[in-house]
């Protein structure tokens, strides 16, 4: 890498803070696991899970992992209840639906469909007629004229045998 003069001050600079920033002590998370989560941080943890901010959830649950990363037969029952509630309870996720969800769900695609169709209503009864090339006279001569033109002579309209409408779409006029 070239030196030049402004990276030799940020390599300065940032050696500077990595300095200052360590004078801080850490301590480690090995002490956190050796006591027991106080019970009134685990009581009631059913009702109040979801109300608790994201980041003592995560305090709560990093705890809790420390615990049972070592013997369980150390560890409370209120401690094992909780684990195992904020690990398979019905929250997030796993939270039951509310009781009126399958109404809204079903009102929203009926809605939904009733636009649509009248979308579609209101297009059709405005929509002009329909183009000269939609005849059922026009569409028998783009046949013979495909015919006269040995269009797809191997497995189409021009081959020996074939059976198919051709290009013909529009039903029979009585």
């Amino acid at each position: 890498m070239m030196r030049t003069s402004a990276s030799s001050l940020l390599l300065r600079a940032g050696v500077r803070a990595a300095s200052m920033r360590t004078s801080t002590t850490i301590v480690p998370r090995a002490a956190a696991s050796t006591h027991a989560i106080s019970k009134p941080m685990l009581a009631n943890i059913e009702k109040r899970w979801e109300g608790m901010p994201p980041t003592e959830q995560a305090e709560l649950w990093m705890a809790l992992r420390d615990r049972m990363k070592g013997n369980w037969a150390e560890l409370t029952l209120q401690e094992k209840k909780a684990a195992y509630w904020i690990a398979f309870g019905p929250h997030g996720p796993r939270a039951r639906a509310p009781p009126d969800e399958n109404r809204k769900i079903a009102l929203g695609t009926a809605i939904g469909i009733l636009v649509s169709l009248a979308i579609f209503s209101t297009l059709r009864a405005f929509a002009g007629p329909a183009p000269s090339t939609m005849t059922r006279e026009y569409e028998e001569a783009t046949n013979e004229y495909l015919k006269g033109q040995r269009a797809e002579p191997l497995t189409g309209i021009s081959s020996e045998g074939y059976s198919g409408k051709g290009a013909i779409q529009s039903p029979p006029k009585h």
